[in-house]
């Protein structure tokens, strides 16, 4: 009989609660996705991203801005150069005919020494030390970067909405699942209580020898046969307050004292209205957004490997102090500073195709990402019409179920009062009682399921109404 209270799917390892705490706060579903909004690390984490994305956007933004840096270097020289110099005509000095033909054997003899020593140059101890800076001035990668950002920028911002729009639809199934469950216990109990009251008539009558021993067993039969129904109840109900707190990051030990306030017949006076109110727009789907701002974004990388192309021209400016000794490195300074302010043009001409393959690569992504969005239209599409068909059938559903739950109570009465006089058997009226609490469950179930397709048609139109946190 409650095997509808199984509808929402939680954990099966889940313990029963055993004693209720003392009960200081009423939440309802305004004030659950409030909590949740607040409180959700999914939530937390997609606010993060965002952060991260705008510190990016920084990150590249520094790039166009003037770098400093300060260095220094020292080389100890191990072998210094030798430099040989051919000067004719200069005896020591390498002067004098390659082949001899003037000067005679003293002439070649001179030169052949002079070529023989060399010159050796440079000193033992080299030092530099100064400042170096480089300003882009056109940078036209940098710059479509700069774009690329702020799409990813855009990009996060849907993915956080798509996140607390997602927590919105779980808080109110888990919500919906808690109402459906505590209803479910309070029909069950209902059956409970008439059944018990039909033992202890029967027990009193056969106490007095109005009744017979087999009609006081079958109703202590069917009595007990309603236990297990309320501890499935139990169980349901406890399930369901776990998932929800879960949802909304409070743990079970902070939620001793809290309770959640409502019920699904409430819903009933609204539903039409609802029903209404969404639509049918689909525009604000958070998929095809998303799959909107991944094309933007991929065409802008398709741009940005573009850029790649185009040349490039900085300011490069240092300004510098070197010293140069022999001998022992730690004295003998003599430091001389130097400057120089220049302009460095790089113009790419080939690297071998990758630039050309990773713009291929970008351009197919983005057709790709065209191609996923037809696909997905249609699948949005599909999904808000099957959502609104069911709709439609859940209202019809309730208001048959309401009015088997008027027919039902009507006939329950006939049959009580007729029990009363004798006039109907303990069967007639047992059955009675279980029509009466089936057509009950049903009631409630069929409001469930159009809560829930109500829950799903709001996240495919994406256009639930967000509580305010900071209220």
């Amino acid at each position: 009989m409650l095997a509808l209270c199984s509808a929402s799917v939680f954990a099966d390892s889940i313990p029963v609660a055993t004693e209720a705490a003392p009960v200081t706060a009423t939440l309802g579903l305004d004030d659950c996705l409030r909590i949740a909004l607040s409180e959700s690390p999914t939530v937390k984490v997609a606010d993060m991203d965002i952060t991260r994305a705008d510190f990016s956007k920084k990150e590249i933004l520094g790039n166009l801005l003037p770098t400093i840096s300060f260095g220094g270097t020292y080389t100890r020289m191990l072998a210094k150069q030798v430099a040989y110099m051919n000067l004719k005509g200069m005896p020591g000095m390498g002067g004098g005919s390659e082949g001899g033909e003037e000067g005679g054997e003293g002439a070649g003899s001179s030169s052949s020494s002079s070529r023989g020593d060399g010159i050796k140059m440079g000193l033992d101890n080299s030092y530099q030390v100064g400042f170096n800076a480089s300003l882009p001035l056109i940078a036209p990668q940098l710059w479509q970067n700069l774009k690329l950002s702020d799409a990813q920028i855009a990009q996060s911002v849907e993915n956080a909405r798509a996140s607390r729009l997602n927590l919105v639809n779980q808080v109110k199934n888990a919500y919906y699942a808690l109402l459906l469950a505590k209803d479910s216990r309070k029909v069950v109990q209902e059956s409970y209580d008439m059944a018990a009251l039909t033992h202890r008539i029967y027990s009193d009558q056969f106490a007095a020898g109005a009744a017979s021993e087999y009609d006081v067993l079958r109703t202590s039969v069917a009595m007990k046969n309603v236990e297990p129904e309320i501890t499935q109840a139990d169980i349901a109900i406890s399930r369901a307050r776990l998932q929800l707190l879960i949802l909304m990051g409070i743990t079970p030990d902070d939620a001793q004292n809290i309770d959640f306030s409502g019920n699904l017949a409430d819903y009933e006076k609204t539903m039409y209205e609802d029903v209404l109110r969404l639509g049918n727009d689909w525009q604000n789907n958070t998929s095809l957004r998303q799959n909107e701002l991944q094309t933007q974004l991929l065409e802008r990388t398709v741009k940005v490997n573009k850029m790649a192309w185009y040349p490039t021209l900085s300011l490069t400016a240092n300004y510098n102090w070197t010293s140069s000794s022999d001998g022992n490195p730690l004295r003998n300074f003599r430091w001389n500073p130097y400057s120089i302010v220049g302009l460095t043009l790089n113009f790419p001409i080939f690297q071998g195709g990758q630039r050309h393959f990773r713009i291929r690569q970008a351009q197919v992504q983005v057709d790709m990402a065209r191609m996923q969005r037809q696909d997905l239209e249609n699948s949005v599409n599909m999904q808000v019409k099957l959502a609104q068909d069911n709709i439609k059938l859940n209202v019809k559903q309730i208001g048959s179920s309401a009015e088997s739950v008027g027919e039902a109570e009507r006939a329950h009465t006939i049959m009580q009062q007729s029990f009363d006089i004798g006039a109907a058997s303990y069967l007639d009226l047992r059955d009675s009682e279980l029509a009466l609490t089936r057509s009950r469950l049903a009631y409630y179930q069929s409001i469930y399921n159009y809560l829930i397709a109500g829950a799903e048609l709001e996240l495919l139109l994406g256009n639930a109404v967000l509580p305010d946190k900071t209220e």
